[in-house]
């Protein structure tokens, strides 16, 4: 028996193939293999980069340290107070110097990673120059603030160099220390993001 003839005219069949492959009109193209391995390359720190970063991972870690001492001090006044019945006197004083440390270490840290709070709201709704014309403006205030703490965190230290810490015996220069070690950090970074911006090189933070 013969087979009906099929008409020339018919329209071939598009392949599993040729269909994946096609693109509706308007969509966007799918992203090269080496689009996608640009888009999320980033770059290495320099010398610089690593060098701050060690220093506000150091904070850190004195930061760490120092609260871990904190609990463990109060845990010991706790037990003296009520298990022995001899309250340790110098747990207080110690810890109001261990909240000092961390507080400032932490700061000088936080200034590094970007990582305090901040209302960029009205800053990103702006233009690229004022965004960052106002990125510059608040490095500066970091900058100037941090000078002005280093500056009268030393003066403090030198008028009580003879002063002693009740309860511990140490200088009363002990807490005025981490005043002057978090604003030369702050300051540091802050004009680093300064000058590394004006040279057209990314800051600690990405910028966006």
């Amino acid at each position: 028996m013969k087979a009906p003839h099929q008409s020339s005219s018919a329209e071939p069949v598009p392949s599993a193939s040729q269909g994946s492959t096609s693109t509706r009109r308007g969509a966007f193209p799918p992203a090269s293999p080496e689009s996608r391995s640009i888009r999320y390359q980033r770059q290495p720190p320099d010398t610089l980069d690593r060098l701050l970063d060690s220093l506000a991972h150091g904070c850190i870690m004195v930061a760490g340290v120092l609260l871990v001492f904190l609990i463990i001090t109060f845990g010991w006044l706790v037990f003296g107070r009520y298990i022995l019945n001899d309250t340790p006197t110098w747990v207080e004083q110690s810890a109001l110097l261990c909240v000092v440390y961390i507080t400032c270490l932490g700061t000088a840290a936080g200034v590094r990673h970007n990582a305090h709070l901040s209302i960029d709201l009205l800053r990103d709704a702006m233009p690229g120059p004022i965004k960052t014309l106002m990125h510059h403006l608040a490095d500066l205030f970091v900058l100037a603030f941090g000078g002005f703490m280093a500056w009268q965190g030393w003066l403090l230290m030198m008028t009580n160099l003879a002063r002693p810490i009740p309860m511990l015996g140490l200088s009363e220069s002990w807490r005025a220390a981490p005043l002057v070690i978090c604003g030369v950090l702050m300051s540091l970074f802050a004009l680093v993001n300064i000058v590394r911006r004006l040279a057209g090189h990314p800051t600690s933070t990405q910028e966006t």
